[in-house]
C-alpha cells in the first residue's frame, strides 16, 4: 500500500513537472486537431508560419479571445463547450509555437486581458449577429 502511493505521488510530481505546452498539446489534439490539422474550413495548420503570422500579430490576448468566442468558421470555444479559458489558452500557446512564434503560457495579467478581450468580442458580436 506504502509503495502504491509513493508511485502515484512519484507520478503525479512528473505530471506537474510537464512543460506548459504538454496540457496545451493535449487540448490540441482533443479538441482543435480537427480543424487545425487539414485547414477546415480556412483554419490555419498546425506550423504554417504564414498563415499564423498575422494571427500572432494580433497578440496573445486578442487571438486566445477570438478562438475562445469563436471567429469566422471556428465555433466558439473550438465546438467543446466545457473547455475552460485556461485550456483553450494552452492549446492558443501550442500552435502558436508550433507555427514560428516562442510564448509561454499566460500568468494572470495575461489571463485578465484575455478575459477583457473575451467581454468585449462577446458584445462586438452581440452587436452584429452573424458577425464571426
Amino acid at each position: 500500500m506504502i509503495r502504491s502511493r509513493t508511485l502515484i505521488t512519484a507520478a503525479l510530481l512528473a505530471l506537474s513537472a510537464l512543460p506548459a505546452w504538454a496540457d496545451g498539446a493535449r487540448t490540441y489534439q482533443s479538441t482543435c486537431a480537427v480543424c487545425h490539422t487539414s485547414g477546415v474550413a480556412g483554419a490555419p495548420k498546425l506550423g504554417d508560419r504564414k498563415a499564423w503570422a498575422p494571427l500572432i500579430e494580433e497578440g496573445q490576448a486578442i487571438l486566445t479571445a477570438h478562438g475562445y468566442v469563436g471567429v469566422r468558421g471556428m465555433p466558439a470555444k473550438g465546438g467543446k463547450p466545457d473547455l475552460s479559458i485556461e485550456d483553450s489558452a494552452a492549446a492558443v500557446v501550442h500552435m502558436v509555437n508550433t507555427s514560428g512564434c516562442k510564448r509561454s503560457q499566460p500568468d494572470a495579467k495575461g489571463f485578465a486581458a484575455i478575459r477583457a478581450e473575451i467581454v468585449k468580442r462577446e458584445k462586438e458580436l452581440a452587436a452584429k449577429p452573424g458577425a464571426k
